[in-house]
């Protein structure tokens, strides 16, 4: 219920929107004009003409990227109410195969970027101590500040686990007087330089491009551009908020942020020619710019921020790496749901493999400055990405010269950004390419691996369970056999003529027969739609075989036990089932039995004992199945970690490989005398 109030537009949805959209893009600015600064050198190189044409820049770049591609189109591609680029791909898929290169790249670009996120914004946050009275020893004693850094991210990634939902009650308020803050402090410097009121206009932002104060050329945009890296983000919150409460905060928050900028760049003006500051290095306008007996609440602010921003970015990569496991792009990982909010989740594997890039990125640039100098590289592919997938999107409600408008207008822009942000992979940039080619990499050999197994066992391995109806049956009610299990559950995928793998039957009849009241085979299919939750049920003319389809949304929880003990009871209330009256238990009147559940591991052999297989497909095979195997079991995946599960070791190939060198030197048929 909280959940559908938050999607229609309420003073409480715009509060929480604040702290759990705009903690990214609403910490630009503790960065995004220091950077420009030391593109252009020190301060004395910071003229008139060159702020004005920065600040214009990001004037445009908000209007253009964030507010026009996200806010007015973006949050329309939504996917019943869910955002973010797989999503949307999941919207898409059925356009063109080519579209899950696009969905994977962009996925694995916008998870490597955000471990940049928390290390920028809080050591951005915490160098606001320099220089302040009693603090001197931040400035003397250069590791103090990733010292400080590494304790508060070591905090923030340690009490995930245990739910953030108190804290995430505060994140509102905290935002809203943050933007409140850098709004005021903004509007209260621009009276000090009105000029810079003419970055309003596009010119100036042309200009600067081609104007020689700039000595960095079109390569500016990559500083420029990190003004606009939370917008992706705020398009995959949109299932947290609602696009209602999001349309009704934007405004505000792209007010106070340009607000902010065109303050910080009327500052810059004030004091460029400056004795004290023409040479300053470390300098940061943004806390230079605040009344000095506002410095500490000003820092300790912008350090919650930063929190805010690091704890959004931290929940929407769990957010993002739970619909790449829906969708079959990633391992699966255990998932813990730690409060009551059906979109808070935790995955412990993603939350210490981010704590340990997030802190190694601290110690290796170790200053906001470095760290700004790779920071937005990869998420110019994830944004481009996006523009790919929502052309396609509008093209396919009908819109085609609109799509290809949009693919024009925002593609060029965005490759112009990429382009300009290229400058940064020898600063620092390499690194996160390096994690986006490493997660594309385990998202390939994941999906397609399995796809290429499929390919190659196909045939082998399928058999209608229509030809073993009359065994099951006949075994379900033979006697002699010690009862296996009341209720043999496999997790089997069964298609439409009712096909399963081999290895099904054969666990039930060959090895040894396991007898059960009612077996079932249950298929779990990924929809489309993200909270999807139906099953159908096909009882194949018995009433002790039971075929379960179970259809859930790819941001589902696929614990069984869940759905499996409600279907039960319906089937035996509607007397589908017999009854199945436990002798024993605590609970009287209980009339469903025992679960066992048969959990089948592939394991594979030598793959160059295949000589016809492809290379790729060696690669791509044995790679999923390595990735399977330092994964979690499918025993903990379906949550049954209580259960009674037998997991059984199954061949990935049913056709062995064989030896055609193999002779045949002799065969005896009797013993020869000895002579």
């Amino acid at each position: 219920m909280r959940q559908q109030k938050l999607q229609s537009r309420s003073l409480f949805g715009m509060l929480i929107t604040l702290g759990v959209v705009y903690g990214d893009i609403g910490t630009s600015p503790l960065y995004v004009m220091n950077a420009i600064i030391n593109d252009a050198g020190r301060l004395k190189s910071a003229t008139p003409d060159y702020v004005i044409g920065c600040v214009s820049l990001i004037f445009w770049t908000l209007m253009l990227i964030t507010t026009i591609k996200y806010v007015l189109i973006a949050l329309r591609a939504d996917n019943h109410h869910e955002g973010g680029i797989f999503a949307l791909y999941a919207l898409v898929r059925q356009r063109a195969k080519w579209l899950i290169f696009v969905a994977l790249i962009g996925g694995a670009a916008l998870l490597a970027d955000g471990t940049l996120t928390p290390a920028v914004t809080v050591t951005s946050a915490v160098e606001g101590l320099r220089g302040l009275p009693g603090t001197a020893s931040f400035s003397q004693h250069p590791l103090l500040v990733p010292l400080t850094v590494t304790v508060i991210l070591l905090a923030l990634f340690m009490i995930q686990g245990l739910g953030t939902a108190l804290i995430g009650r505060s994140f509102g308020p905290l935002m809203l007087l943050w933007f409140t803050a850098i709004g005021v402090v903004g509007l209260a410097n621009i009276g000090t330089a009105p000029v810079i009121l003419k970055a309003f206009s596009p010119f100036y932002a042309l200009k600067v491009l081609v104007s020689p104060t700039n000595k960095m050329g079109i390569f500016i945009l990559g500083s420029v551009f990190l003004a606009t890296t939370g917008a992706e983000a705020l398009y995959s919150d949109m299932g947290h908020v609602g696009k209602a409460n999001i349309d009704a905060t934007w405004p505000f928050v792209y007010g106070m942020l340009i607000l902010n900028y065109l303050g910080q760049g009327a500052w810059i003006i004030q004091h460029y020619q400056q004795a004290g500051y023409r040479n300053a290095v470390n300098l940061n306008p943004f806390y230079e710019m605040i009344p000095a007996n506002l410095r500490v609440a000003a820092i300790i602010l912008a350090t919650l921020a930063a929190i805010i921003a690091s704890q959004a970015l931290i929940t929407g990569s769990y957010t993002l790496v739970d619909e790449a496991i829906g969708l079959k792009f990633l391992p699966r990982m255990i998932i813990k749901h730690p409060s009551q909010i059906r979109s808070q989740i935790y995955i412990g594997a993603i939350n210490w493999l981010l704590c340990g890039v997030t802190l190694a990125i601290v110690w290796l640039f170790q200053t906001s400055a470095h760290m700004e100098a790779a920071y937005g590289l990869a998420i110019t592919i994830t944004m481009l990405m996006t523009t790919i997938l929502l052309t396609q999107f509008v093209q396919l409600r009908g819109h085609r010269y609109a799509a290809l408008g949009l693919l024009a207008g925002f593609g060029s822009l965005e490759t112009v950004f990429l382009v300009a942000s290229l400058t940064k992979f020898i600063h620092g940039g390499y690194l996160t390419l390096g994690l986006t080619l490493l997660i594309f990499a385990i998202m390939v050999i994941w999906y397609f691996g399995n796809k290429r197994r499929l390919c190659y066992n196909r045939d082998q391995e399928q058999v209608s369970l229509l030809d073993y109806r009359q065994q099951l049956t006949q075994l379900s009610h033979d006697d002699r056999l010690p009862l296996f299990a009341t209720n043999l559950v496999y997790l089997a995928k069964v298609d439409a003529n009712y096909h399963v793998k081999r290895a099904i039957p054969y666990s039930i009849l060959d090895k040894r027969p396991k007898r059960a009241r009612v077996y079932w085979f249950i298929t779990i299919n990924e929809t489309n739609q993200p909270y999807d939750c139906n099953y159908t049920v096909d009882m194949l003319g018995t009433r002790n075989i039971v075929e379960v389809q179970l259809n859930l949304g790819f941001k589902k929880s696929q614990h069984v036990t869940i759905y499996l003990r409600e279907i039960v009871t319906y089937l035996i209330a509607n007397h589908i089932i017999d009854p199945q009256h436990p002798h024993y238990g605590t609970q009287t009147n209980r009339n469903v039995g025992d679960f066992k559940f048969v959990v089948q591991n592939q394991q594979i052999m030598d793959l160059s004992s295949y000589p016809t297989m492809r290379q790729l497909d060696r690669i791509l095979i044995g790679g999923r199945v390595l990735l399977q195997n330092i994964t979690p079991s499918s025993a903990s995946w379906y949550g049954l970690e209580f259960s009674d599960v037998l997991e059984e070791t199954i061949p990935l190939f049913t056709n062995p490989a064989t030896d055609a060198t193999l002779t045949n030197r002799a065969v005896r048929h009797q013993m020869q005398p000895p002579k």
